[in-house]
């Protein structure tokens, strides 16, 4: 057998061809290709013995399946009748009345786009399909097994059984452009439907093509009375090349796969399975003995004509995927033919999955260009079952071929592995590809490290069920396969349709994802149900007193486009500060120097407005904003109040002016407004109303040591803030009108995103967003974030999602919102100084829940950064 191609294959064309990038398949005794191969490696005959009580219960009178020459033994397909309606758009009536072989066609195509990491919905280009299917007879046992089966001949079944709308229902469901039709050329027909799409796509007819075949055998679990000379197997089981071969059994089996031409399959860094290196497609003629007679002529043709279509020579084949009936003429006038088209010194593999699962009618092709991509792919033969005897009428010393009876290793050697896969048609159309393992991926990020440090995934289904057996599957998928956790994050988020049941799971590499998934960690799992779609997101930025050391430094390090925007501040702010800015953000500074309002300040919005624009960037777009006090600045210059250049001028002058004011104090008091406002002595200002008994009194140190005083003996708990200065307290009024001034020089321009008003509590009108004075005002007045907490979070379902270091804001929005008709998802971008968790893992966590509670980022843009 050859395990290497001839020497000048090597110079096929490296990009050319139709990659196989995904692939689904349902056959008799596995449920899906991963238990195929299984089986197909292991050996298993998945054609069984039935039953008297299954043949009774399939209405098999016990005088037929009593006769000696009634063959008990069909291949073991399950859950024929699991089909989920719902999730299709179906009633439960209309997928009863429907063929089996619609239904199987119609969920593996969407299974195949799955494997294949592509979203129909989301896909911009042009998806075709092509399939076949066998002749129904699902019809007749429609009307003799359902209760008044009479009525059904009054409703037009036509569009759930006629063979012309196999694909188109496909397409319609699924949301597909592409061309769209069927193939019946009977057992060839699944191989001639991907020779079609193949041509479709190179013909740039479409972007993706779905190609496959479905049979149902009706009615199911019944075996059949065998006839002498018939192709039907005289015992159930079919004998390749052997010379006990006497005939066939059929089955029921569907296989789907997603094509894309090779060049695009590569650049867009697809899993590339195999690839079809040529295709062709013929029909014998009129020479031969009978309509349903092959011809060794014509499918020698077939075959030579597809090596030419992949430039190949045929000693650079190491194995055939064979039609392999199992029929003593069928099998020796097929090598015939082949031995003519692979004329070569070297020895070439030759086997079928026909003794494993049956003749699967129009799926035949199909289930054998799966088994040889597996093969591709796994570097292994699996064995041709039954085969102990060669066929007495093949010559095998002759031909090239070896029939493969054991699993054997196939080895790369120096060039590709390469196979032909044939199927035969009674009428004598035939078909044949040539396939190629897939090229090697080029080097890229080590397998189940995250790039970022951290890895964010991504999982949704329909209902609760059916999204707890996903995060299973997941775990064992990523136990199993050690993928690259951002390449498999990226594929769940774009390539898989959003549904409303949804999970996040986030982790430093995979095992520890796989360990989180499987015990549904709460540190590192979180599950929510979206019924309402997108969602208002509004952004809070956190005001003085959330600063802390190394604020940025993680965001910095790790994610590009953060780090270019502290970048472009820190260049415009230098002449304003004389300094770094980035050394109070990324580093240990003196902490009194951090807490020193002329640093704080600028610092504070250099962090919010790179956080914003990451946010952005990642396509978690605010519908309103609200500040509190100097994060009112971010907001109106992220709403384009003002330019970056004259904002960043103006917050450094308010941190300035603001340190040079005479210095005070403020005190958190818990108490209601009303209480805490009648006791404010002289020089005393309600600086903030943060919540129903959360207010903040600034003022000079003396009068706020007799307020603390006076709250003592009301029993309203107090707590000192840490600062130098009086906020929002007429200590600040000498800095009024140079700062108005100041606002009144620069550029102002209507908002673009609505933000609250700190003065009012309501959203701010343009008059007052462009008006100096009000930015004057704002340095004195009470900053009324309670009302602007109500007002941001008015519309149901609404995320808040606190733009700054920490969770102040968030906690204080928890308590406003308690109890409200319209309560708010909260979230925040940062950690807490005292969390153990890093910026990066907090930010990449709370993406996740974004998009867990209704918003859709750009997945694209989020990926896009994986490489800092």
């Amino acid at each position: 057998m050859a395990d290497a191609a001839e020497p000048g294959s090597e110079d096929l064309p490296e990009h050319e061809g139709v990659a196989i990038v995904g692939m689904a398949g349902r056959f008799p005794g596995a449920a899906d290709l991963s238990a195929f191969w299984s089986n197909l490696r292991e050996g298993v005959e998945s054609i069984g013995r039935l039953s008297e009580e299954e043949l009774e219960a399939a209405g098999v009178d016990p005088a037929v399946f009593g006769r000696s020459d009634y063959v008990r033994a069909a291949p073991r397909f399950e859950g024929i009748g699991e089909f989920d309606a719902e999730f299709f758009g179906y009633t439960a009536r209309e997928a009863q009345v429907m063929d089996p072989q619609h239904r199987l066609f119609l969920e593996t195509s969407w299974q195949a786009l799955e494997d294949a990491g592509y979203d129909a919905a989301r896909h911009d280009g042009r998806i075709g399909v092509f399939g076949g299917a066998s002749t129904t007879a699902y019809l007749d046992n429609l009307m003799s097994n359902l209760e008044q089966g009479e009525r059904i001949k009054g409703e037009n079944v036509g569009l759930a059984f006629e063979l012309a709308f196999l694909t188109s229902r496909v397409s319609y469901k699924l949301g597909l452009r592409g061309p769209s039709f069927p193939v019946q050329t009977a057992c060839s027909s699944a191989l001639v439907a991907v020779h079609t799409a193949c041509q479709s796509l190179l013909n740039f007819e479409c972007d993706m093509a779905l190609s496959g075949a479905v049979s149902y055998k009706v009615p199911e679990n019944t075996g059949y009375v065998h006839q002498e000379g018939s192709f039907l197997s005289p015992d159930g089981h079919v004998r390749p090349f052997d010379a006990d071969a006497r005939g066939t059994v059929f089955g029921t089996g569907v296989g789907v796969v997603v094509l894309k031409r090779l060049e695009d399959a590569l650049a867009d860094r697809d899993t590339v399975h195999a690839v079809i290196r040529g295709s062709a497609v013929n029909n014998d003629g009129a020479v031969k003995a009978s309509f349903t007679a092959p011809t060794a002529s014509g499918q020698a043709e077939v075959v030579t004509e597809a090596l030419a279509a992949a430039d190949a020579d045929p000693g650079s084949i190491g194995y055939v995927e064979a039609h392999g009936s199992g029929t003593l003429i069928g099998d020796s006038i097929e090598v015939q033919a082949l031995a003519r088209a692979l004329d070569t010194d070297r020895r070439i593999g030759l086997g079928t999955v026909k003794g494993n699962v049956g003749h699967l009618d129009a799926a035949a092709g199909i289930a054998g260009l799966l088994k040889t991509t597996l093969a591709l792919e796994h570097g292994e033969l699996p064995p041709t079952l039954n085969h102990r005897t060669p066929n007495p009428d093949i010559d095998f010393a002759a031909t090239p071929f070896d029939v493969v009876t054991e699993l054997t290793p196939w080895p790369r050697g120096e060039h590709p592995r390469r196979a032909g896969v044939s199927a035969f048609g009674f009428g004598g159309t035939n078909a044949h590809l040539v396939l190629e393992e897939a090229p090697p991926e080029e080097p890229g990020e080590p397998a189940g490290a995250a790039p970022r440090g951290t890895a964010l995934l991504t999982l949704s289904a329909r209902t609760p069920e059916a999204l707890e057996d996903l995060t299973d599957r997941m775990a064992a998928h990523l136990r199993r396969h050690d993928p690259d956790l951002t390449d498999a994050g990226y594929t769940l988020a774009v390539g898989r349709r959003e549904f409303p049941h949804r999970r996040t799971v986030t982790g430093p590499d995979t095992g520890a994802v796989a360990a989180a998934l499987e015990t549904r960690d709460p540190a590192h799992t979180h599950t929510a149900h979206t019924a309402h779609g997108s969602t208002p997101l509004v952004f809070l930025f956190s005001g003085q007193g959330s600063q802390h050391p190394r604020m940025a430094h993680d965001l910095y390090r790790d994610e590009p486009h953060f780090r270019a925007t502290v970048d472009e501040c820190a260049r415009i702010l230098h002449p304003l500060l004389d300094a770094d800015i980035r050394d109070l953000l990324l580093t240990t500074p003196d902490p009194a120097q951090l807490d020193r309002t002329r640093w704080t300040q600028p610092a504070l919005f250099v962090l919010e407005y790179a956080l914003a624009r990451l946010w952005l960037h990642w396509g978690a777009a605010p519908t309103g904003m609200l500040g509190h006090s100097l994060g009112e600045w971010t907001a109106a210059t992220l709403a384009g109040v003002f330019t970056l250049p004259d904002a960043l001028r103006l917050v450094a002058l308010r941190g300035r002016l603001m340190q040079d004011q005479a210095p005070g104090a403020m005190l958190n008091t818990m108490a209601d407004r009303d209480e805490v406002e009648k006791a404010l002595g002289p020089g005393l200002s309600l600086a903030a109303h943060n919540g129903p008994r959360d207010c903040v009194v600034s003022g000079p140190q003396e009068a706020l040591d007799a307020f603390a005083q006076t709250a003592r003996e009301h029993g309203w708990p107090t707590q000192p803030l840490t600062t130098s200065h009086a906020f929002h307290s007429e200590l600040m009024a000498p800095m009024v009108e140079e700062f108005t001034a100041a606002v009144a020089a620069a550029e102002r321009r209507p908002p673009v995103i609505p933000f609250v008003s700190n003065l009012t509590g309501d959203w701010i009108t343009p008059e007052q967003a462009q008006d100096p004075r009000y930015w004057g005002q704002h340095i004195l007045a009470t900053v009324e974030f309670a009302a602007g907490v109500l007002t941001a979070a008015a519309s149901p379902h609404t995320t808040l999602l606190e733009v700054g270091p920490g969770q102040t804001l968030r906690s204080l929005a928890r308590r406003v919102l308690n109890g409200h008709e319209h309560p708010a998802t909260t979230l925040n971008s940062l950690p807490h100084k005292r969390d153990p968790r890093t910026a990066v893992q907090t930010l990449h966590q709370t993406l996740g829940q974004l998009w867990l509670h209704g918003t859709t980022p750009d997945w694209d843009a989020y990926h896009a950064d994986r490489n800092p």
